[in-house]
Formats: structure tokens, C-alpha cells, sequence
């Protein structure tokens, strides 16, 4: 799709179809209709689980796709066709299919697309619950997943066999903030005849937007900065519509759905995304650089750092840098990590990263719990090791906390 024929789809008649919006004139208005029922500013919430039809004339038009409406909950909302058109705009996609996490978009998504003896490779840094449901879930199924480390692009195209049929990437990942080559990762992709999908939630499309790179599609936890409040739990893919029409039939049948009044707060949420993520950027870099000058900070996981692994890449793809820093405090063991973490005062403890409230975990404790330490360090998960996602909070204001609680 493109930009212009976007802004047309989006019928606002002040602006001239050819002319390219920014980014956060895209979020307040691409995918809505200009006029709204009752005149509304605000799409409204149908609050409805069935349509109804007024004749049987109009279930035949209806089935013959002669009508643009819905029939049941499970296969669609009006509000949330609006959602799907808007993010598809921001992402640079043809479409998107909206779920009801960022988990059961990944679910959709593998099980549309494999099946008894196809083969995945993931990256080895990929959200731990999208691993784990590739290797025990999919692997009931007869799919076989094979993991490769992040950055070993030489380890990613021998792992490619005649029955690979996907690559899988989240980048940055979590909680180490590896960022992919993505014109290699796809070169690798498309010399093989294998397709691409990357979680971008880090990221976002503010920074980042893979689509661009000829990556097939983007993952999207909304649940995260999309959303950014907190407050709601919900996933998108982003791709063409050819390959992403599989997923949304599954969707309906397995009734994936995001609930209308988080669709509700999910378009609320993405009218301020570039405001949100300017401040995420300049808060993520300044803890970050404050963090890798202290004393007690061993390590600093960050790809705005020029000390990152992936800083030159980063540096290349990506606008901003994100909220989310990683860092190893020095000397530390499990106990004296938590005590970090139980004293700063602004950041909740809390797993989730995003919204406008700083968060701050111990992976270990929180993510890890369940891992033996050989597990844990198998997978780069230190005792020492803390994970900040900065919110919108004033930037001094952070420091300053963390400042008193390495110090105190």
C-alpha cells in the first residue's frame, strides 16, 4: 500500500490525496472515516457478540460479498477493522488481523502456516513463550524448530533445510536488545525460499519498520507501547493481504478475538504512539548512558549504546532506540540484585514494558523462576541482571531514583 493511497482510504478531505502525512498525523487519523456514526469524534464501542440481518435478501448480498458488514463477533468488529486498517498504515502493510494477545497472534499466525514435518528456525533470543510454543506445542504437532544464536547468520542459513518454511525474529529482543541485520536476515530468507516473520514490539513502527526491508510479517504485542497505558491485552500481525488471510480465518474459528472495548483503548492509544515514543527514546538513551558510567553497573544492554554488539546496525535501521534497558549490576549476587531493584521508588515491579509507567523486573525472579541456573545461563539470564522499561516520567527524575538505589 501506498502512502497516498492510505490517506485517500482515510477520506480526510483537508488535506490532498498525494501529499504523504507524518507518522503522528497517521496515528490520530489513517484508517478512520472522516464522518462517524452520530457524528462522533471517537469510533464508537459495538458492544454486540451477533449483527442481525433486516431480510433474507440481505443474507444472500451479505454471502455473495456484495456488502461491506459483519456477522458474528468472532469474525469481526467494525471498531476493530478501523484499528487493523490504522496499524496496517503505520507499519507500511497491505493489511493487518488483530488478536486478542500478542501470544495468540503468534499462535494464529504458526499454526495458519505449518504443519506435520515443515521445520521453523528461531533466533535464540526470541520471547521465551514464543520459543516455548514452537518447541512443545508445535512439536506435538510433528514441526520441528531449530534455534540458532542471535547474530550467527552463518548458524541461521545452516540450520535451513528443504522443510524450513520459516525464520523467526524478535528484534531488539528481549531482555538482551540484539538487533537484527533484517536485509540479511530476508537475503537469507529469499536465497532459501523461506518466509520472514519479526516481532517488532520492541520497536515499534515509530523506530523501526520491517516491512520496508522485505520482511513477509510483523508481529506486534499491543500490549506494549501501541497500547501504552497498561491497560489492555492484544496482538496484531502486519503483512500483505495473500499471506495473512489464513491467520484471520483461524482467528475465527478459534475465536482469537481482541474484546470491542480494548479495541476502544487500543485506538486511543495509538493516537499519542509518537509523543509516547519520543519520550520512551530520550528516557531508554539517558538511563542507559547514566547506567554504563556507574560504578556498580558491570554491563549496560542497550542498542543506542556504541558499546552494544548491534549499535551499528541499530544505528542504521532504527530512528530511536526504545524504553527498554537491560544492565548487570557489578559484583552482585541474587539477593543484593533484588535489593536494586526493591529500592527504587518510580518504577513498579511489574513483567510487562511499554506503557507509560516506568517498569522494573529481576529476569531471573521474574521470567526465569521456573529454569534451573544451568537453564538460565544457557540463555544469557544472569542473577545480576535487571531489566528497566523507562515510561514517559521526566528523565532527571529517573536517573536520580537509580542513582539512589545503587548508591543507597
Amino acid at each position: 500500500m501506498t502512502e497516498s493511497a492510505g490517506l485517500r482510504d482515510s477520506r480526510v478531505p483537508h488535506l490532498p490525496p498525494d501529499k504523504p502525512w507524518g507518522f503522528s498525523t497517521k496515528s490520530v487519523h489513517a484508517g478512520e472515516t472522516h464522518t462517524k456514526p452520530e457524528f462522533s469524534i471517537t469510533d464508537p464501542i459495538f458492544s454486540t457478540a451477533t449483527y442481525t440481518f433486516e431480510n433474507s435478501e440481505a443474507i444472500l448480498e451479505y454471502l455473495k460479498n456484495r456488502t461491506s458488514r459483519e456477522e458474528y463477533g468472532r469474525y469481526g468488529n467494525p471498531s476493530e477493522k478501523v484499528v487493523e486498517r490504522k496499524l496496517a498504515e503505520l507499519e507500511g502493510g497491505e493489511t493487518a488481523v488483530l488478536f486478542a494477545s500478542g501470544m495468540a497472534a503468534v499462535a494464529g499466525y504458526l499454526l495458519s502456516k505449518l504443519k506435520a514435518g515443515d521445520e521453523v528456525v528461531l533466533i535464540d533470543e526470541c520471547y521465551h513463550r514464543t520459543r516455548e510454543f514452537c518447541r512443545e506445542y508445535l512439536g506435538r504437532l510433528g514441526v520441528t524448530t531449530r534455534q540458532v544464536p542471535a547474530g550467527n547468520y552463518e548458524a541461521l542459513e545452516a540450520a535451513i533445510t528443504p522443510r524450513t518454511r520459516l525464520l523467526i525474529s524478535e528484534s531488539p529482543t528481549n531482555p538482551h536488545l540484539s538487533v537484527v541485520d533484517l536485509e540479511r536476515f530476508v537475503a537469507i530468507a529469499k536465497k532459501h525460499g523461506v518466509e520472514t516473520m519479526i516481532d517488532s514490539t520492541i520497536a515499534t513502527p515509530y523506530n523501526v519498520r520491517p516491512l520496508e526491508y522485505g520482511v513477509d510479517v510483523v508481529l506486534h504485542s499491543c500490549t506494549k507501547y501501541l497500547g501504552g497505558h497498561n491497560d489492555l491485552l492484544a496482538g496484531v500481525l502486519v503483512g500483505s493481504v495473500e499471506k495473512l488471510e489464513p491467520c484471520r480465518k483461524i482467528r475465527g474459528v478459534m475465536g482469537l478475538v481482541a474484546s470491542p472495548y480494548t479495541v476502544y483503548l487500543l485506538e486511543r492509544g495509538l493516537k499519542t504512539l509518537q509523543l509516547r515514543m519520543e519520550r520512551h527514546n530520550q528516557n531508554g538513551l539517558a538511563l542507559a548512558q547514566f547506567l554504563e558510567s556507574h560504578p556498580r553497573v558491570e554491563k549496560v544492554y542497550y542498542p543506542g549504546l556504541p558499546s552494544h554488539r548491534d549499535h551499528v546496525i541499530a544505528k542504521r535501521t532504527m530512528r530511536g532506540f526504545g524504553g527498554l534497558v537491560t544492565f548487570l549490576v557489578r559484583g552482585a549476587d541474587w539477593r543484593e540484585t533484588a535489593r536494586v531493584v526493591d529500592r527504587v521508588r518510580i518504577p513498579r515491579i511489574g513483567p510487562s514494558f511499554g506503557g507509560v509507567e516506568s517498569l522494573i523486573e529481576q529476569p531471573m525472579l521474574m521470567s526465569y523462576h521456573d529454569f534451573t541456573p544451568e537453564q538460565r545461563a544457557a540463555v544469557g539470564i544472569p542473577d545480576n541482571m535487571i531489566r528497566v522499561a523507562c515510561g514517559i516520567e521526566d528523565t532527571e527524575d529517573l536517573i536520580a531514583d537509580f542513582k539512589q538505589a545503587l548508591e543507597g
